[in-house]
């Protein structure tokens, strides 16, 4: 059993979690990535992380991971203390920066664990398998094919399918984003968590389909990659580009009545400063929401202390 004492959450601080012990049977998010478009490393991202898209959600004794950003490896390399390993992999959609930590999983290499890989079908017509054959891990890949020892087993979903596992129900949701995307709503013990990256809001009004798939969520975990300045800039906006602002998340949140908003998927332009005063603007507008750091745990349903 793992004790956690502290997470990290509003405006830097520390909330204590009451004595709290989390096991694996406890429902628990982690960040392991939480930057968009490429891996930002140096100074000025030191505090929010600059891996790419990863979180692993620890749910009734199961490992659920969404997404293999560059965050993957980290987690990965975590990973190889609990060996064997037996793991389920959700991908939003097949843009690099959500895949590019896979080549570097240690994990897989490894023989005696095991990954069931679910994703939708490419828009190109392949099928998942040679997807992953032939686009992510390919002649590029730093690693030679015939390293992967683990037993990988390829699943593919269509938006509005569902998977469950063991009590645990996953649903599938169509997002906005250029060649395709697909949103997770994680739900078990009555607790439920939803991944939404990456998706760009509708001019018109809210989207729908997010909408549906966020409704009465506990935890709404949303692609904020820009301020509505930065998304509107007449110089060089935004719109189009297959993203969302931290705005459009609170009215989101609002419209879907979250418990609690994760502000995820930073630009790579934003400076630990900047996402600093977007986390006073956001906790200004919205107070019950997250800023997305790696390394952040998030226990789902848990009462915390403010």
């Amino acid at each position: 059993m793992k004790t956690i004492s502290s997470i990290e959450r509003m405006h830097g601080s520390v909330t204590t979690l009451a004595s709290h012990s989390l096991d694996f049977e406890d429902f628990v998010v982690q960040f392991w990535g939480v930057r968009g478009s490429i891996p930002t490393p140096g100074k000025d991202t030191v505090r929010y992380g600059g891996n790419t898209s990863c979180i692993e959600m620890r749910v009734a004794g199961k490992r659920l991971i969404f997404d293999g950003g560059t965050g993957l490896r980290v987690l990965g390399d975590s990973l190889m203390q609990e060996a064997p390993v037996e793991a389920y992999i959700f991908f939003t959609h097949y843009h690099w920066d959500h895949i590019q930590g896979f080549p570097l999983f240690t994990p897989a290499f490894t023989p005696g664990n095991c990954f069931k890989i679910y994703g939708a079908t490419p828009p190109e017509g392949e099928s998942m398998k040679q997807h992953f054959v032939e686009r992510i891990l390919h002649t590029n890949s730093p690693v030679p094919l015939k390293g992967l020892r683990a037993d990988l087993q390829f699943n593919e979903l269509k938006v509005g399918d569902r998977v469950t596992l063991d009590g645990i129900e996953i649903q599938t949701g169509q997002l906005n984003h250029p060649n395709t995307a697909m949103g997770y709503r994680v739900t078990w013990n009555g607790k439920t968590v939803v991944y939404c990256s990456d998706t760009e809001h509708f001019p018109e009004g809210i989207d729908e389909n997010v909408l549906n798939l966020a409704q009465g969520a506990d935890v709404l975990i949303y692609d904020a990659m820009y301020t509505d300045e930065e998304y509107h800039n007449v110089k060089s906006p935004k719109i189009g580009w297959g993203h969302s602002t931290w705005q459009e998340a609170i009215k989101m949140a609002e419209a879907a009545n979250i418990k609690q908003v994760v502000i995820f998927h930073h630009d790579p332009t934003h400076t630990d400063d900047f996402l600093d005063e977007v986390e006073q603007q956001v906790q200004a507008a919205f107070p019950h929401m997250v800023m997305a750091k790696e390394g952040l745990i998030l226990p789902v349903g848990i009462p915390q202390k403010s």
